[in-house]
């Protein structure tokens, strides 16, 4: 009986352990940092988080099925670079903004056939997509930057709801639209089930490669979303924006607790890996601590990260 209650609480225990490690961090950077506190930085931290957060919710479907995309980073670079040129050229900034989530989605998709339909293993299928897309920004853009959206298209990144930033309401009701999914379908069920044992759930019925190419094609729309976001933020589309994205989006999936090997794991979990890396980026900026150092230490904690997944594992 003991046993049992004592195997139950460490069950609880590793599935809060991240955000156990978020509380944590609060902690101290509070005490090391009057300023970390105030209602202003957790708004801005919230604000800035949702970029990475947007993304890494897609980023979980992929992981969760046991694969990898790492072509998020130039995906929100093309489909943000594509949506700012059609809003130059006179198209509202709405139909500029779907042009965009289609553009993403399609990468997405086109990343899935490959895995399934062409057998491309997932990294060299999306490392291939991460160039072409990226490619494909620097042509359409001659490598130049594009200003000045007009104030339409500003609101996604920069507008508020009370004193809520609107991508904070636009990451909450992803996250919404994406735990019902995952919890609630037989979708959900589906990709648990092919991360988990691929072969047993095709051969249960599950048609294992339409789930792949439909996972690889929302963690496309996420990037563009996230892309949409960045660009109205800074009221720019930069060639090289998303550059690194990839790996705090990976980041955050795995500190969230999702297994890189695919079938446990959850988008609130990554909303808490997302937040993990938001609350050590602006606690070491408060701290006028080195990027370098920066570098360092996000490395050595997604490292860590990865070896607790494995010793779990």
């Amino acid at each position: 009986m003991e046993q049992t209650k004592s195997r139950d609480w460490s069950v609880v225990l590793r599935g809060l352990q991240s955000l156990i490690g978020l509380l944590g961090l609060c902690i101290i950077l509070s005490l090391l940092s009057p300023r970390f506190l105030t209602t202003g930085n957790i708004l801005n931290v919230l604000r800035q988080t949702s970029l990475n957060a947007v993304m890494a919710v897609g980023m979980t479907f992929v992981i969760l099925t046991g694969g990898i995309d790492l072509s998020v980073g130039s995906i929100l670079a093309f489909s943000g670079m594509v949506a700012a040129g059609l809003s130059h050229s006179g198209m509202n900034a709405a139909g500029a903004i779907i042009v965009g989530l289609i553009i993403g989605t399609a990468l997405g998709f086109i990343s899935g056939l490959a895995v399934t339909k062409g057998n491309v293993p997932p990294f060299i299928a999306t490392l291939a997509m991460m160039t072409m897309a990226r490619g494909a920004t620097l042509v359409y853009s001659n490598g130049q930057p594009k200003t000045g959206l007009g104030d339409d298209f500003a609101f996604i990144g920069n507008g508020k709801v009370w004193v809520i930033p609107f991508p904070v309401i636009v990451l909450l009701i992803l996250l919404i639209v994406a735990y019902y999914i995952l919890s609630q379908t037989a979708t959900g069920r589906y990709i648990y089930a092919t991360g988990s044992n691929e072969r047993a759930a095709g051969l249960s019925g599950i048609k294992t490669d339409r789930i792949k190419i439909l996972v690889y094609a929302i963690s496309g729309l996420t990037a563009a979303l996230s892309g949409m976001i960045v660009t109205s933020m800074l009221n720019s589309a930069s060639p090289t924006a998303g550059s690194g994205g990839e790996l705090d989006a990976i980041a955050s999936v795995v500190l969230g607790g999702t297994s890189l090997s695919g079938g446990q794991g959850s988008v609130a979990g990554t909303i808490i890996g997302a937040l993990i890396i938001g609350v050590l980026n602006n606690g070491l900026n408060l701290l006028n601590v080195s990027s370098y150092y920066q570098q360092l230490i996000k490395g050595i904690v997604i490292l860590g990260a990865v070896l607790i997944d494995r010793k779990r594992r």
